[in-house]
């Protein structure tokens, strides 16, 4: 057959499908003769990478047929990408696929090719969701198709109902344009050539087809979440957020992250309290507290910087302390510490550490701060039921809801101490897998994945998880840089005591200095523990009660003045935590959207896995 005369080329993606291969392309044909010229079609057997007798079929029947092609990949590509390769290699000036189960009515075939084929239209697809078309949608395949539908509507314009229907038309013109742009190598290419398509502002065609599902189906994470999610996300960022992003906004973002951050401070912290707190402190060493507590933070861009480095990234300590700020900022106003995407963000964007490194780095920081303040609260506690056992005692005491303070402040309390001794049992046990797993070479990470879905989205998915795990276990193997950076932990969160301490004296508290000690390392190492909990931003009440019952129960002090203490202990904290965004934003150019200047648009995280700089 001449190129020349090829006009369709129907393509069929196939993998593993040495049952059904056969009886789809021969019924394939006998729909197009019924409405195209002998002569006039190609199809193609895109076989991507099967390991069955797929490949043999295909060989037969191309040998047997003058107008069937076997167009063969050594390896996995994915649907679209084997999509993408057999599109480039077809003959035809229409480029059709549609999935090999037939699921979709065969008679509307022809609708779909002469809507592209007579000019009409650059792109067609069917579709299951329209009102006047017939899809037997049972709800373990409807839910979540509706679901995603939605999100491809809301988050990415389309006006689409289905984009996922596998039955779609491309004019050559229409490929060509769209597929330099498109990323998606699996199930989402289907959603991001529509989207790119509507956008570029081609001509679609939905129209309804009756549908009929063949085999079975279920919700897969790995497809479903981790990747048809994540792609969703991708293209959200890259059409309504990279292109508003420069100075400008970034100036405006990082404002407005400080108003909120600061509003929500006065929301979940009373300010008359806090004022009346203040007022019966000494200025001058609440002062001496905010300076204190500030010196923590040159030594969290050391502790960053090291374990960067141990990655294969050297930056300046300056850059990370202000990178950290912003994202401590960030962790005012998110819940369930969403300022960490800030700084990953940040790093990225500036630095070019891929988006694995960047969380990698983030979750060894705060494994080695959860395991930090759990063994400082734990040699506390060790000490005090060696040397105040009685003291012990008065503490679960008050746990179980004796009435150490007064109304919802014990309820409150109680909740604060639960899930500190929660988070510090985790962080212990991930130390522990961490440790032991960074001497372990098995390949344990793929084969849960694996394990979860055997999807074409598995060896993406399994590539980034490993490039996460990996590099966390860099740091762990490293004993040098372990020690270097626990010790830099204890330090950091030594000065974070000093500064609630400098607060107790400014109340005239007068303890014994066994007993400050003791107590302040106590209060505040499961006052942050308490933090973890996202039930408010940066922890604004679990910390004052839990820091506030310890130290009714531990110290003469009442309760009233305990929680004067915690109130402007945290107070003070968090306002040099904003203070340092505001300064790091202006000086440093790391807000969160200031971050691209001079980097370009951040990359999809699944471009991630093999990135190395």
């Amino acid at each position: 057959m001449s190129d020349r005369q090829t006009e369709v080329s129907v393509v069929l993606p196939a993998y593993n499908e040495e049952d059904t291969i056969e009886h789809t392309v021969r019924t394939t044909r006998d729909a197009l003769d019924a409405f195209l010229p002998a002569g006039s079609y190609e199809v193609v057997v895109a076989e991507d990478g099967c390991d069955d007798r797929t490949p043999a079929i295909a060989d037969e029947l191309a040998a047997e047929f003058d107008d069937v092609r076997h167009f063969h990949s050594d390896e996995r590509l994915g649907r679209g990408g084997a999509l993408d390769a057999a599109f480039a290699d077809a003959h035809g000036d229409v480029l059709v696929y549609f999935d090999t189960d037939l699921a979709t009515d065969m008679g509307h075939l022809e609708h779909l090719v002469e809507s592209v084929r007579s000019g009409e239209y650059d792109v067609a697809t069917g579709s299951r969701w329209m009102p006047e078309n017939v899809a037997d949608r049972p709800a373990k395949r409807g839910i979540p198709s509706r679901g995603f539908n939605f999100a491809a509507r809301f988050l990415l314009g389309s006006e689409l109902r289905d984009h996922q229907c596998g039955f779609k038309a491309f004019s050559r013109e229409a490929f060509e344009t769209l597929e330099p742009a498109v990323e998606d190598e699996h199930w989402f290419w289907d959603t991001e050539m529509l989207v790119r398509a509507q956008r570029e502002g081609l001509r679609v065609e939905e129209f309804p087809v009756d549908w009929e599902p063949k085999g079975d189906s279920k919700v897969d994470l790995v497809r479903d979440v981790f990747g048809m999610g994540s792609q969703v996300l991708r293209c959200w960022w890259e059409f309504s957020v990279s292109p508003y992003v420069n100075h400008r906004t970034g100036a405006i973002a990082g404002i407005t992250l400080t108003l909120v951050a600061l509003a929500l401070m006065l929301f979940y912290l009373d300010p008359s309290a806090v004022l009346d707190a203040v007022a019966d402190a000494d200025p001058t060493l609440v002062a001496v507290a905010a300076v204190v507590y500030a010196l923590s933070w040159p030594l969290r861009g050391v502790r960053y910087r090291d374990i960067l480095a141990e990655l294969g990234y050297r930056e300046g300590v300056g850059f990370l302390t202000g990178a950290v700020f912003v994202s401590q900022t960030g962790n005012l106003v998110f819940p369930m510490r969403g300022g960490d995407l800030i700084r990953a963000y940040v790093v990225k964007a500036r630095r070019r550490v891929p988006y694995t490194s960047g969380f990698a780095s983030l979750a060894v920081e705060r494994v080695f701060d959860l395991l930090t303040i759990t063994l400082l609260a734990g040699a506390v506690l060790l000490g005090l039921a060696v040397f105040a056992p009685e003291q012990v005692m008065t503490l679960l005491a008050a746990i179980t809801g004796d009435g150490a303070l007064a109304g919802g402040n014990q309820q409150s309390a109680e909740i604060a101490l639960a899930v500190a001794g929660f988070v510090g049992a985790l962080a212990i046990a991930a130390v522990v897998v961490i440790v032991a797993s960074a001497r372990t070479n098995g390949g344990y990470v793929r084969r849960v994945v694996e394990w979860a879905s055997d999807d074409g989205y598995v060896d993406l998915v399994a590539g980034v998880a490993e490039s996460f795990v990996a590099d966390v276990q860099t740091v762990a193997a490293d004993g040098p840089t372990f020690a270097r950076v626990g010790a830099t932990s204890v330090l950091i969160w030594t000065i974070d005591v000093c500064c609630a301490l400098v607060v107790f004296t400014a109340f005239g508290i007068d303890l014994p200095l066994p007993a400050l000690l003791a107590t302040g390392f106590f209060a505040v190492s499961v006052g942050n523990l308490a933090k973890v909990l996202p039930l408010s931003p940066g922890g604004i009440g679990l910390y004052e009660g839990a820091f506030t019952l310890l130290v009714v129960v531990l110290t003469p002090v009442a309760a009233p003045a305990a929680l004067a203490v915690a109130l402007v202990d945290h107070a003070v904290k968090n306002a040099v935590t904003v203070v340092g965004g505001v300064v790091s934003m202006l000086t440093l150019n790391v807000s969160l959207t200031e971050a691209v200047d001079g980097a370009g648009t951040a990359d999809a995280i699944e471009t991630e896995a093999g990135t190395t700089d």
